[in-house]
């Protein structure tokens, strides 16, 4: 496998067409924006992504979302302690196999606070905040579910029936990245390591779709 020989930047443009792109749990899941007004989508929910399209191509993923555990082990320290024991690998062996094992590691890092251990792995792969390109226009709509959820005694509707959906009519957003050859020298990161996150971003919304973002609501315009 080749070694990265040089620093690699991307900036990738993608839109969004009547979709919450990243809802913020703390403003009851409407779409992130600044003051400004203008779209935001968190450099966690990209990198989220990006580790889905990667584990959809059949690599091993240490930060496994919980709709997509493969190995029945559903925390980081589970899955951290089937592969590592204590009294038997030292901090290096841990660093090293991460790495090796586990390409969302070697791309990303990780902090390993498991079994005691305090092991810092920095990554070559840094990912910025996803930015509009203009300010977004946020539209919030009533819905109503047909069906109650809470049982009611006396007939009507249920309080649990009425909701609120949230998202952007449009928006065009830029995120920027790039790849360290000298973290990528730490970590084992190769040159074939590269060429698939560069394919993870240039299909980074196959396979996302969801209530909030509905098929082809958002696509890669530009990589």
């Amino acid at each position: 496998m080749a070694k990265l020989e040089n620093k690699i930047d991307f900036v990738m443009f993608f839109s969004v067409e009547n979709a919450n792109p990243n809802g913020d749990p703390l403003n009851g899941n409407m779409p992130r924006n600044d003051y400004d007004g203008y779209g935001e989508v968190s450099d966690v929910c990209i990198k989220r992504k990006i580790r889905n399209r990667l584990q959809d191509a059949g690599e091993k993923i240490f930060v496994q979302a919980n709709d997509r555990i493969e190995d029945d082990l559903t925390s980081l320290e589970a899955r951290f302690d089937s592969i590592f024991r204590k009294d038997k690998d030292d901090d290096e062996t841990v660093y090293s196999k991460s790495c090796e094992l586990w390409i969302d590691v070697r791309s990303f890092g990780q902090v390993v606070t498991f079994q005691n251990r305090s092991i810092g792995i920095r990554g070559p792969v840094s990912v910025s905040m996803a930015k509009s390109l203009s300010p977004v226009n946020v539209i919030s709509m009533q819905i109503t579910r047909s069906t109650n959820g809470m049982k009611k005694e006396k007939g009507g509707r249920s309080s649990d029936t009425m909701g609120t959906k949230h998202y952007i009519d449009f928006g065009l957003y830029k995120v920027k990245g790039s790849i360290n050859p000298y973290f990528a020298e730490k970590t084992g990161f190769t040159m074939e390591d590269a060429l698939k996150i560069k394919e993870a971003l240039r299909t980074l919304f196959v396979n996302d779709a969801s209530s909030a973002r509905p098929e082809g609501s958002m696509e890669v315009k530009k990589l």
